[in-house]
């Protein structure tokens, strides 16, 4: 009862002479580390907060967020026995944890014995290596193996027969996919334009090591570790690259850097020392003020140096909180170790963070250099390539024990399967990491514009009861207001979280829906799983995890293919379920071929500007939008129906084809100006052409239902609806009310539902012109025969959009007032 916020599912304690450890959870199907903490007295308040990490980490993946942690009670005076009894105690700790978990035998449900279930079902129990642990992989198996435990080696991610994070350097080339993404967005291609950095931890370390060989444009020119710093204040790129490799590859610490090619000035130097002599080059390097011939400088002073370096980028490899708010007091780090070289953000002077270690920054930290324009994520965005590749060696080899028990696979070949396979895990791993990055900076990009649509999206999960906006740093509505004011919006990692919050609520959805019992969501198990499996779909149906792989795999699309607050937008605008979007969407981008879109912006090359790519993105995320809420309005009772999304691309096609002849010249010269730049930004003609007509290829859906309802041939249809468009001016309307500032929520549903029933209008005027068309072929002379005959009607229509034009500010009344009258129009009201 007294655990504070957030509080967990299940909380397991285990108790014993020599050990006491705690396992968290935040759902039934929960996973994260186990580690060895040394902080006796309140080992479950640090389990708590890293849990909550956790969860919002392990949003990106199948299960939700938990982390477990034991003490050493009795540790022995030897330091060197010391060893030996952590991994005594960590095994007591693991079976203490088997002893309350149920087992699966041949798929039926094992529990207990002589135990009082009073909490359901409960099999799922997967350990990962964390801090202090990391070599624990194995004893955990082993004794997952010797118990007959369900999931075997699968139990803890890892070992001799998981993936080697080290050797695949999944972790680094993941959060490397975000430092791509910030360097790309500041105009420069990191991979083959030299750049600075600085950072923490050593050559030997999985997560900065592999990190310092993935450019070698990387000039590295300062880092520390526990024990050294390193400084080379004007390295040479390759041969600086070269003895990195060096480095690596024999596990070698910075004190073995070869003297010789370190520049001028620079060295090694033992962070022991009282003091350390920096020359002139080293000063400059640092940005540190000098008399001309250098300086000497406290280890601790020296090290608060690298961390304010005038560098591009800053790598966080090492463990450890260096960075805290400038509101922030050192407590407020948990780092206690730190608290002597520790700077405040607001003294940052890189360009771009990549936080490769879990806490380097505070997460209020984060939101102080973002908001002064440094390039920041968080840590549980860019380090996430280690948590989804230890998610997928546990799934695979949750399927692959399957097949073991059925006699379709022997050990050799389950163990040459998975070495075959590791390659394209990564590759899927890695394609997940950047479209993670992409999908923030889309957010970023319209932060400001959608501020008052984000603090909607927190207001309603607030009230939900599933978020709490002090918890996780995520402002108040009264820094909503200031910031509005301002002009700014949330930053990138205020966005990161608030993403991870609309992962986990829109995957607890889709799973307590039907939609992951749909067959046609198969498609999205078979997709996350490597090729060697896919050929066998039936047993990939009996995956015990399909349910929550499906739900993920869709939610994760939903979300790097749209804004954060799509989803919410939608459904509150039409009152449609969760999978009902998701339904409606799947299917817009089906009618319009818009994934293929999608991946021809993304591969753009470097050299178009960043913001010509997002201008792009906006396009299709506006169009799918539209859709969804056309499907939903037009046909909710049919988004199973595969054949419709089928039918409607048919007639888009069609309607492509003919935009040139049936657009009025207007509309026409606006297409091909939006077209001409995207040329000029280096995008290649066709996907510059396509791009340009999304907007005006919206039209097609009522265009199709006009065609249909009327029997008349599209061509003709076409022609009636856009002159229409243009004798109304609706294009010129509708302009005007995508530029109405957002103002709260129930101002964006008004303006939206007249946004649709003007389109909706324009759909209803074709069809009663249409009703004339037996009597005359000419679609030109067909409008405006009709419009004559409704003169009064539409002269009052033209006079009041003539008012509009005068008005300096308009307002959505005004703008209702003619959406009104030409719906009375469009229904004969007005005849």
């Amino acid at each position: 009862p007294g655990m504070p916020e957030p509080r967990p599912m299940y909380e397991v304690f285990v108790y014993s002479p020599r050990v006491e450890g705690v396992h968290l959870r935040g759902g039934p199907v929960a996973r994260g580390g186990i580690r060895w903490s040394d902080r006796r007295e309140d080992f479950r308040t640090e389990i708590l907060g890293l849990m909550k990490a956790q969860m919002v980490k392990n949003a990106v993946i199948v299960p939700v967020g938990a982390k477990g942690g034991f003490v050493v009670k009795q540790p022995p005076d030897d330091r060197r026995s010391l060893p030996a009894e952590v991994k005594a105690c960590y095994q007591l700790f693991i079976n203490g944890l088997l002893d309350l978990t149920d087992n699966l035998r041949d798929g039926q449900l094992d529990p207990p014995v002589r135990t009082v279930r009073r909490d359901g079902d409960d099999a799922y129990l997967v350990v990962a290596a964390d801090r202090g642990t990391a070599r624990f992989s194995d004893t955990a198996n082993s004794l997952a193996e010797a118990r007959d435990f369900w999931l075997g080696d699968a139990f803890a991610s890892g070992g001799s027969e998981g993936y080697d994070h080290k050797k695949m350097g999944i972790t680094a080339r993941g959060a490397w996919e975000s430092i791509k993404r910030h360097f790309l967005e500041l105009g420069q291609d990191c991979q083959r334009e030299a750049f600075s950095v600085a950072g923490i931890g050593s050559m030997a370390g999985d997560v900065f090591g592999n990190g310092m060989l993935l450019s070698r444009s990387a000039r590295l020119v300062a880092a520390f570790d526990h024990a050294t710093i390193f400084l080379d204040p004007d390295p040479d790129p390759i041969a600086s690259f070269s003895e990195r490799q060096r480095l690596f590859a024999a596990v070698g610490t910075w004190s073995d850097y070869n003297p010789a090619l370190i520049s001028h000035g620079g060295g090694v130097f033992a962070r022991s020392a009282k003091s350390i002599e920096l020359t002139e080059p080293a000063c400059a390097c640092l940005g540190i003020e000098s008399n001309g011939s250098g300086l000497r400088m406290p280890p601790n002073e020296l090290i608060s140096s690298i961390l304010r370096a005038p560098v591009d980028l800053f790598w966080c490899g090492g463990i450890g909180t260096y960075v805290k708010a400038s509101s922030e007091d050192q407590r407020a780090a948990g780092d206690r170790d730190n608290d002597a070289v520790r700077v405040d953000a607001a003294d940052l002077r890189c360009r771009v963070v990549g936080e490769g270690a879990n806490l380097a920054f505070t997460q209020a930290a984060r939101i102080e250099f973002a908001a002064a324009g440094g390039r920041i994520n968080t840590d549980f965005i860019d380090n996430s390539g280690g948590v989804d590749c230890s998610d997928r060696e546990v799934n695979i080899k949750i399927l692959l024990r399957g097949w073991q028990s059925r006699g379709l696979l022997d050990a050799a070949a389950r163990r040459a399967l998975l070495e075959r396979m590791t390659d394209e895990v990564a590759g899927q791993v890695l394609h997940g990491n950047f479209e993670q990055a992409q999908a923030l900076s889309l957010n970023t990009n319209h932060a400001v514009h959608r501020l008052a649509e984000h603090a909607a999206l927190m207001r309603a999960m607030e009230q939900a009861g599933r978020l709490d906006r002090a918890l996780e740093f995520l402002p108040d509505d009264s820094t909503l207001g200031q910031r509005k004011s301002e002009g700014r919006g949330l930053t990138h990692p205020e966005l990161a979280v608030l993403m991870a919050y609309t992962m986990i609520d829109l995957t607890s959805s889709l799973l307590a829906s039907d939609l992951p019992d749909d067959p046609f969501f198969n498609r999205w198990l078979v997709a996350y799983f490597p090729t060697p499996l896919r050929e066998q779909a039936g047993p990939l149906a009996e995956h015990p995890l399909r349910r929550e792989i499906v739900c993920t795999q869709v939610a994760l699309e939903m979300l790097h293919r749209a804004d954060i607050t799509f989803i919410h937008r939608v459904r509150e605008v039409t009152g449609a379920s969760a999978d009902q979007v998701v339904r409606a969407t799947l299917g817009a981008r089906r009618i319009f071929e818009l994934d293929a879109l999608w991946q021809q912006v993304s591969k753009l090359p470097a050299a178009v500007p960043a913001a010509t790519r997002m201008k792009m993105f906006a396009e299709i995320v506006r169009l799918a939008e539209r859709t969804t809420r056309w499907l939903l309005r037009h046909q909710r009772a049919d988004l199973r129906d595969s054949s419709i999304p089928e039918r409607y691309a048919s007639d888009v096609e069609a309607v492509r084809g003919q935009l040139g002849e049936a657009v009025v010249s207007g509309h026409r010269r606006m297409l091909t100006a939006a077209r001409r730049d995207y040329e000029r930004h280096g995008v290649e003609t066709e996907l510059a052409r396509r791009i340009a007509q999304l907007g005006a290829l919206y039209s097609a859906l009522d265009i199709s239902d006009a065609s249909r309802e009327t029997g008349i041939d599209l061509a003709v249809v076409s022609r009636v609806y856009y002159q229409l468009g243009s004798q109304l001016e609706l294009f010129w309307l509708r302009e005007q009310m995508a530029q109405l500032p957002r103002k709260h929520d129930w101002h964006e549903i008004s303006r939206t539902s007249l946004f649709d029933d003007s389109f909706n209008d324009q759909r209803q005027l074709t069809i009663r012109v249409l009703a004339d068309y037996g009597r005359l072929r000419s679609g030109q002379t067909l409008v405006d025969r009709w419009l004559d005959r409704h003169r009064a009607a539409t002269e009052k229509i033209r006079g009041m959009l003539n008012e509009l034009k005068a008005v300096r500010q308009l307002d959505l009344v005004m703008i209702g007032v003619v959406v009104r009258e030409i719906e009375r129009l469009a229904v004969g009201e007005s005849d």
